[in-house]
């Protein structure tokens, strides 16, 4: 490791680990670094007559940093270059170095999702995550989420996002994508994902939230009588989701008792969206396009796991 320069050096007698230093340092921690960079490996450049390529490794974090502080690719640089915890994480030493332009990070960024790598990430974070004894049990909850996206056609193109679409829920209209999940109901582990527009409906992508090994199956009232779906999918899986009334048939206290008892465990994934949306702020789309935004779900689906986890993982039983 190169020794510090003066500008990284700590010279503050009285300074104490800020919130931001702690998390950073968290997932330092439990990121599986060098299982990522291997993924991305053969598709980085290589050094050759051109400018050398910046370590693989260091773009990898600053993308992450973006997930993690929803910043924007100039966003980005600009927090770089004014938070000292966010440099040394990512490996920057201004006495020696620039940080990286906002061009080679969306560089980095578009080279990810051009060889869609995001799922790949993804699926790396799984498997991990299982090899350090965090196995995904017997149940899945599937729910889904709106993120929003620019409604106003005040841009360049004078139109909406033609892939985003809008959608009632409640009394209120909303515009642009849906992120569905399937987590694990003992973990909280997101083992699968979907990226739709808004006006899917939550139970057209169901089956591509469940494994196959599922023995209980949970999900809020919008997957009500989807169990012929999910028996194809899951041969020995119940049905454990909200029973749902209708205009003529009302529920009965039975049915709501049930639904009660069925929400305790159904809850779980409210907690995983959390994370991702009041965490980590992914409420609204970044992209234009379901392709690029798909791709950043799946990357922050992979830390918001890790997060989860990173207790488990730093202190395991």
């Amino acid at each position: 490791m190169k020794q510090q320069t003066f500008a990284a050096g700590e010279f503050e007698q009285f300074r104490k680990p800020t919130r931001r230093e702690k998390f950073l340092s968290e997932m330092d921690a439990v990121v599986p670094w060098d299982q990522l960079s291997e993924l991305i490996e053969p598709h980085y450049p290589k050094a050759g007559n051109g400018r050398p390529p910046i370590e693989l490794q260091r773009m990898l974090r600053i993308y992450f940093l973006q997930h993690w502080f929803n910043l924007s690719d100039p966003g980005a640089e600009e927090a770089l270059y004014e938070s000292r915890s966010m440099c040394l994480f990512a490996g920057i030493d201004l006495g020696r170095e620039p940080v990286p332009d906002e061009t080679t990070i969306l560089n980095f960024r578009h080279l990810l999702e051009r060889h869609d790598l995001g799922e790949a990430l993804f699926e790396a974070v799984g498997r991990y995550l299982q090899e350090q004894g965090l196995k995904i049990a017997s149940g899945t909850i599937v729910d889904a989420s709106i993120i929003s996206a620019p409604s106003s056609t005040k841009n360049k193109d004078k139109t909406r996002d033609p892939e985003m679409h809008q959608t009632k829920k409640g009394n209120q209209w909303y515009f642009g994508m849906k992120a569905h999940i399937g987590v694990d109901s003992k973990t909280k582990m997101i083992h699968s994902v979907a990226a739709t527009a808004a006006n899917v409906h939550d139970s057209q992508v169901l089956g591509e939230l469940l494994y196959g090994d599922e023995t209980r199956v949970w999900g809020d009232s919008a997957y009500a009588g989807q169990s012929e779906v999910i028996r194809r999918v899951a041969l020995q899986a119940k049905d454990f989701t909200q029973a749902k009334g209708s205009r003529h048939k009302q529920l009965g206290e039975v049915g709501r008792l049930r639904n009660r008892t069925k929400s305790r465990v159904r809850a779980k994934v409210e907690h995983v969206f959390g994370v991702m949306k009041r965490i980590f702020g992914f409420t609204k789309v970044r992209y234009r396009g379901l392709a690029k935004n798909a791709h950043a779900l799946f990357v922050l689906s992979a830390l918001t796991n890790l997060y989860l986890a990173r207790r488990r993982l730093r202190c395991p039983t």
